[in-house]
């Protein structure tokens, strides 16, 4: 077991020395400090669990004004960590002000060493409960987050409805799972129905966009980084381990990760072990890992682009998710949920789809699979101006409902825009028929708009794309 991290902060040398042995008999792991500059400096470099704090750093100083101002930056620098405040000239204004800055304790000098090591041992007890509160609060904003994600997923037709079956089946296994299928075809939200029907269902789910992830962050988003770890880390920050812990972790986009971070990643997984950006202490994360991704892993793997061992690690096993243009039973019922869905959030009347609307739907090819089905029926909704949508609400041509080679392009070169739409719309949907035009092809629709991968990823989660 780690040693907590003391941090002994007096003038008096003397003083330094007898709390050093005291806490050192105890098991506890002692840094010491004579100065106010020393205290910010340590407090904001390394991590403590409790600090020991006099309250004057000058001689013939009595009011305590250095500790208090002490108080507020240790504070800020370290919310969880316990203070224990101590002084030779104690006084009742001073105990209460102390308090009220932070402090959560108050010793006069000279101290009984049994009455200080249980005012520790209490502070680091609750100190732990302030930090599982804080982990717990986290956890359960996931939790509601991925039940109110939690939709029926339709699986009618023959391909899908297989596809359903066998994730079913793994489901309730602890089994490592790669999901692979194109774009916009729905890998998230299998990955989600499967977190539901797992013994994990009421522990949290958490989502990651590997793609979106800058290479110089890598490490502080999957493994958390503590205060002052580099330049923005402002604040003490789990990682999507940490908060996936007893859980599942869904890693989309899997072959896009850097070469350079996988062995990172396949430490992790093998070990469960990992240690905040910045921090000492070794932590254990017990989540079930779900990847998705559209590219071929084991050609990665040839090309050198992919490590053999994490592919054995994660592919415990393989489920591929058919194309919406291959799932023709699903199209309709799938096109009813999402009216639902967008009814809802606009507050509008009850609309249905006209018998020609329907017949535009089964027609169209939809290259961009269900999320481009998702966005047709928003736009329908939000343009419908009565109680049933029509084939021109839906805004798909002849050229693209015949299926024709030259369908996307045509879209792309009648892009129309409401004279009342906002300038993230406009991006929106710029990025929309972008994304048809290379049939979902993240790279070369970054490549075509002039815009780095990680920013693209970046408008795809703004717009949840």
């Amino acid at each position: 077991m780690e040693k907590r991290q003391i941090l002994i902060a007096d003038d008096d040398a003397a003083i330094v020395a007898a709390l050093d042995i005291l806490c050192d008999g105890k098991g506890y792991a002692t840094t010491t400090a004579n100065s106010v500059e020393q205290v910010n400096y340590l407090v904001k470099k390394q991590d403590f669990d409790l600090v020991l704090l006099d309250m004057n750093f000058q001689l013939d100083t009595t009011s305590g004004a250095e500790g208090l101002a002490l108080i507020e930056s240790i504070r800020n620098a370290q919310p969880l960590c316990a203070i224990v405040v101590m002084t030779g000239w104690s006084s009742v204004e001073l105990s209460v002000e102390a308090m009220q800055l932070g402090a959560n304790d108050f010793i006069e000098k000279p101290w009984e060493n049994e009455r200080l090591l249980s005012i520790i041992a209490n502070q680091l007890k609750l100190k732990d409960s302030r930090s599982q509160s804080e982990k717990l609060a986290q956890h359960n904003q996931l939790l509601q987050k991925s039940s109110s994600d939690n939709q029926d997923y339709i699986a009618q037709a023959p391909s899908s409805s297989q596809m359903l079956n066998t994730a079913l089946q793994v489901a309730q296994s602890e089994l490592s799972i790669v999901i692979y299928g194109d774009n916009g075809t729905g890998k998230s939200l299998l990955a989600k129905k499967i977190h539901h029907m797992s013994s994990r269902a009421e522990q949290a789910f958490v989502s990651v966009n590997m793609g979106a992830i800058p290479e110089s962050l890598f490490e502080s988003e999957m493994f958390g980084h503590v205060k002052g770890a580099f330049t923005d880390a402002k604040a003490d920050r789990a990682g999507r381990f940490e908060l996936a812990d007893k859980g599942t972790l869904f890693l989309d986009e899997i072959a896009n990760i850097p070469l350079s971070q996988q062995a990172k990643l396949l430490r992790v997984l093998e070990s469960k072990e990992f240690e905040r950006v910045g921090g000492n202490k070794t932590q254990i994360a017990d989540v079930r890992v779900i990847c998705a991704t559209n590219a071929d892993l084991t050609a990665l793997v040839e090309q050198g682009k992919f490590r053999r061992d994490l592919l054995f690690r994660l592919a415990g096993i393989d489920i591929t998710v058919p194309a919406l243009k291959q799932r023709q039973h699903d199209i309709l019922p799938l096109a009813q949920q999402c009216l639902q869905k967008w009814v809802n959030k606009y507050q509008k009347s009850q609309i249905q789809f006209s018998v020609l609307a329907e017949q535009a739907l089964l027609a169209y090819d939809w290259p961009g699979n269900v999320r481009e089905l998702q966005h047709c029926i928003e736009r329908a909704v939000v343009l419908c101006q009565g109680e049933t949508i029509e084939p021109s609400d839906l805004r798909l041509t002849l050229d693209v409902v015949s299926g024709g080679a030259d369908a996307s392009e045509h879209a792309q070169n009648n892009t129309t825009f409401d004279s009342d739409m906002t300038l993230d719309d406009i991006e929106k949907q710029v990025i929309i028929q972008r994304l048809d035009k290379y049939k979902g092809n993240a790279i070369e629709t970054a490549k075509s708009l002039g815009l780095s991968r990680s920013a693209f990823y970046r408008r795809l989660e703004k717009y949840q794309l």
